[in-house]
């Protein structure tokens, strides 16, 4: 009778014939689905990334169904499958295992998103104060390479102490897609972990600045000036640095020219591709990267024991690469005699738009009549470009640390 109940609703019996580490941890990734998508419906995580990825991890845990010879699984995705001629059959039964064979294990999803984010940012913010943008986002890179020295001490060969320092840099895109150069075999709970880290940015930075920045510097009026930078101007600055960073960082070319095409797409007012890769491959990239991160976080999949010390060196890589942009921050106030807000500091944490929208909003709750948000865009705009410099440098050169 027990034997017809498991076959009749396997989604529950396998609890019953899974290895009980592997049904406990089931069951809460199941409840770890369900917070993060209530979480995001709440909007106090990024919706757009929680709700399809705690679907996706809830579906993944309880779909579980007895296959041929007794053993259980599901029919939505496997992502360990490597051989040819498995790979061929099983792409004709798990209904998510070619949108991640053909899209999400290559970087491609990686590279839309990228497009979306480029066709969203107007390189004028970085024209405006190039170098107070620039050094800004070299101090908020901080954590990134502390991080790689912290993961080596920990044991972590040099490819996945690189790839999980890359959080630091607070651009899930460039985590995947270093992560997927350097660390396959973990490029799983690195992606997740860094979603789930940014998607908590939003809650803990502000606590971290108001803790190091004194109310009266908060809202410090800073000048800027917009001017009329041309749309000719904008467009070959974005051919000169795109061109320039690919040249020196071949590796990370993909990343690089999917964000600049975005960006010069928009400059070019082509608006039939303006809107589509702002609006149809922003969010259908996102939708895609969030459920696929959700559904890969199957119990059997994830479980290994070095994501602890990937939690770990997450939160640390964010923390310090928070503190080096507030740092850059600082610095930038006091080298212009106190005309610069050192909140901006905060926005060189390539999170975009997230921190820009942090700074500005503890800016105004000091002085509603101050304006940084053109700058903190440029700073997160410049932490992005950074992050990529150092996630090229990482993927071109981290084979000399091998030991």
């Amino acid at each position: 009778m027990m034997d017809m109940l498991i076959h009749l609703f396997p989604g529950i019996g396998s609890f019953f014939i899974d290895d009980p580490i592997v049904a406990f941890s089931r069951i809460a990734l199941i409840i770890f689905g369900m917070v993060l998508a209530y979480y995001g419906f709440k909007r106090t995580l990024e919706p757009l990334i929680m709700v399809p990825m705690g679907i996706g991890m809830i579906a993944i845990n309880s779909g579980v169904l007895f296959l041929d010879g007794g053993a259980t699984g599901n029919i939505i995705l496997n992502p360990l499958v490597s051989d040819p001629s498995n790979l061929v059959n099983i792409l004709q039964v798990n209904f998510l295992q070619p949108i991640y064979n053909f899209s999400f294990s290559n970087g491609l999803v990686a590279c839309l998103v990228f497009m979306g984010i480029g066709a969203m940012s107007d390189i004028s913010f970085l024209l405006m104060r190039p170098w107070a943008c620039i050094i800004v986002a070299i101090f908020a890179e901080m954590g990134t390479f502390a991080t790689l020295i912290i993961g080596l001490k920990f044991g972590l060969p040099p490819g996945e102490a690189a790839a999980v320092a890359t959080i630091g840099g607070a651009d899930g895109p460039m985590v995947l897609f270093t992560s997927l150069m350097l660390a396959k075999d973990l490029f799983v709970p690195i992606s997740i972990i860094a979603y789930l880290y940014l998607s908590l940015t939003y809650v803990g930075y502000p606590y971290l600045v108001k803790l190091l920045i004194p109310a009266k510097y908060r809202g410090i009026e800073t000048e800027f000036d917009m001017g009329n930078i041309s749309r000719r101007k904008k467009f070959v600055s974005i051919l000169v640095i795109n061109t320039v960073l690919c040249l020196l960082l071949p590796v990370a070319a993909p990343l690089i020219m999917s964000f600049f095409i975005g960006m010069a797409v928009k400059e070019a007012e082509i608006e039939p591709l303006h809107a589509l890769l702002e609006n149809t491959i922003l969010y259908g990239g996102t939708f895609f990267l969030g459920l696929l991160l959700g559904v890969l976080c199957d119990a059997r999949t994830i479980l290994n024991p070095k994501v602890g010390i990937l939690v770990v060196l997450g939160i640390v890589a964010l923390t310090i690469s928070a503190l080096g942009a507030i740092l850059g921050g600082w610095i930038i106030y006091h080298f212009t005699k106190k005309k610069f807000n050192p909140v901006i500091g905060i926005a060189g944490v390539s999170c975009m738009p997230t921190t820009a929208k942090i700074a500005q909003k503890i800016a105004m709750e000091e002085n509603p009549y101050c304006m940084i948000m053109p700058l903190a865009m440029g700073a997160s705009l410049s932490g992005l470009i950074v992050s990529a410099i150092a996630a090229g440098v990482f993927i071109s050169t981290i084979g000399m640390l091998a030991p």
